[in-house]
């Protein structure tokens, strides 16, 4: 069984502020190594519950966190920005992805909570339902008949993975109290944790059926924090604007609405002043 890991960073044991995952922070230098621990847990849970294959698809940020230096020499690692798939590249060839290190979206409770955008992106729904990447992420697996095998992160995002990925294992690192708080797992206890909640969700794979590959048509409406951004993204082919702040398309599969969506988040980025958002 070949498995994909898609790892953020956010959700990761020990993280809570913005300068844990910020490049170039001597936080993020320490919390890399915390993200790296609870891949490598992940990692051996999945070899042990019979993975044959594991595949580590670096999706935080410039998307070169993990140390590859100390990553469990069974794995492979996908580093680097620039992939057609993004947070998701490498699903199209596994039978089963987790989600690790992942967090709530825009607008929610949840540590670091944001989607994509750290800023300016206040509220996502794809049908009409509030969304988030992780909701995103599974609707793109599904497309390719993959299944969501487990989600790590906060007890927040563990709660809204149960929404959107109900056959999933979760394993919750910390607990949320407020977007820069939470309490935390030590190192030693969150790895047990994954390695335990990964190895079962791999036996439990190994004797399921595999889920068929569905392409549906998907709405999404996406609004910001100032009509600015909104007025920016409706350059954006296909992208009408439904309100002072909101715009929206219609896809016809998650994949093409998820790449559309990287392209809208890009355009409303480079839309933002430094001191008026």
């Amino acid at each position: 069984m070949r498995v994909m890991i898609s790892a953020d960073m956010e959700g990761a044991t020990g993280v809570t502020w913005p300068d844990d995952v910020e490049p170039g922070t001597a936080a993020w230098e320490r919390m890399r190594r915390l993200l790296t621990g609870d891949v490598n847990a992940c990692v051996a849970g999945l070899f042990a519950g019979g993975a044959t294959e594991v595949l580590v698809n670096e999706a935080h940020y410039t998307q070169r966190n993990v140390l590859i230096e100390d990553l469990d020499d069974r794995a492979t690692l996908l580093t680097g920005r620039h992939k057609p798939l993004g947070m998701m590249h490498g699903v199209q060839e596994t039978d089963g992805v987790v989600m690790l290190g992942y967090h709530t979206g825009a607008g929610e409770e949840g540590v670091l909570a944001h989607t994509y955008l750290g800023t300016g992106l206040v509220d996502f729904r794809i049908d009409g339902e509030a969304a988030d990447e992780g909701r995103m992420n599974a609707l793109v697996a599904a497309e390719h008949g993959v299944p969501v095998l487990l989600v790590t992160g906060d007890d927040l995002t563990c709660e809204a993975a149960r929404r959107w990925a109900p056959l999933a294992r979760t394993a919750a690192v910390k607990r949320a109290v407020s977007r820069y708080a939470a309490v935390c797992l030590p190192p030693a206890r969150s790895s047990a944790l994954i390695a335990s909640q990964a190895r079962a969700a791999v036996e439990a794979a190994l004797v399921s059926e595999r889920p068929t590959a569905t392409t549906t048509e998907h709405r999404f409406e996406v609004t910001f924090h100032a009509t600015h951004q909104a007025a920016a993204v409706e350059a954006v082919p296909t992208v009408e604007r439904t309100g002072p702040r909101t715009v929206a398309y219609t896809a016809p599969s998650a994949t093409e609405g998820a790449r559309a969506f990287k392209v809208c988040t890009t355009v409303a980025a480079s839309a933002t002043e430094e001191q008026y958002g």
